[in-house]
């Protein structure tokens, strides 16, 4: 299982999609007792020294991506989502004005192949697959036309939301913030066209979300923006974006898969603490 991932992960990361610039896919793994960032081209990971979002070199080292694990590509300081970004989930409630802001935890944050535990008292669980854009300088008041400047690049995510305690709870701290509710990865994509990729979530291999991110009512450079005027966005934050269309509950032995045109596949499978 674990060899197939890795070809999946390895041709989904390879495929060809509209690019703005030159593409390159980042990702962080543990191999030999280390942690390190690399580059992957193919199915090689070349490792790169320093920090991923201040000019990091090459150290001439390769390692194959199926000798290493995984781990989320970054580790965000803040974790922001925007909630019903597409109209697809709003159904036939009218867009709000600006974006509606939440925040998850960086400890909900978990890497592709690890498992989504859901608590033991969690009834009503959901998968919400997500664009994520992954912060790479400094971001506070930015502009419309200047946001892009600060986004690093993109990833896929998964905003598990346990909908009983959405509705009941007085903040969703339990709904959507709780370990292991934020499925990050499989890499930080930079070069695409953020504003026109697919997203699809898979549940047990069946397709039950599709649509391109053109579709967000407020897209990358719109919520970067927005979400600085009021915080302070720093390198390897993350903002997931949205998840379109209609969600199910979720239980364990099953298995989500998100995937990101040009990205890769977030895949994780879900346990229930006992």
């Amino acid at each position: 299982m674990r060899h197939a991932a890795v070809l999946t992960l390895a041709c989904a990361l390879s495929s060809s999609v509209a690019a703005q610039g030159p593409v390159t896919k980042y990702v962080r793994y543990s191999h030999g007792g280390a942690t390190s960032y690399g580059i992957l081209e193919g199915d090689q990971i070349r490792e790169l020294r320093g920090d991923l979002f201040a000019t990091p070199s090459p150290t001439g080292r390769s390692v194959k991506l199926g000798d290493v694990r995984l781990l989320a590509p970054c580790q965000p300081a803040k974790v922001i989502a925007v909630g019903l970004n597409y109209q697809s989930h709003l159904g036939t409630r009218a867009p709000a004005a600006y974006p509606g802001l939440f925040a998850k935890f960086p400890t909900s944050i978990v890497a592709t192949g690890d498992d989504i535990v859901l608590p033991a008292d969690a009834k009503n669980t959901h998968y919400e697959g997500e664009l994520v854009i992954v912060i790479g300088r400094r971001a506070s008041k930015v502009s419309v036309s200047d946001a892009k400047a600060y986004v690093f690049g993109v990833t896929a995510g998964n905003d598990v939301s346990e909908r009983d305690w959405q509705r009941d709870d007085l903040q969703w701290f339990r709904a959507k913030a709780s370990d292991t509710f934020g499925p990050l990865g499989p890499a930080i994509v930079t070069g695409l066209n953020y504003d026109d990729l697919l997203l699809q979530t898979r549940l047990n291999g069946e397709v039950v979300q599709s649509e391109r991110t053109k579709d967000l009512i407020f897209n990358v450079a719109k919520i970067v923006s927005y979400v600085s005027q009021y915080v302070t966005l720093e390198p390897g934050d993350v903002i997931y974006t949205g998840t379109p269309q209609t969600t199910r509950q979720i239980k364990s032995g099953d298995v989500v898969e998100v995937e990101v045109e040009g990205v890769g596949v977030l895949r994780n499978r879900v346990t229930q603490a006992r």
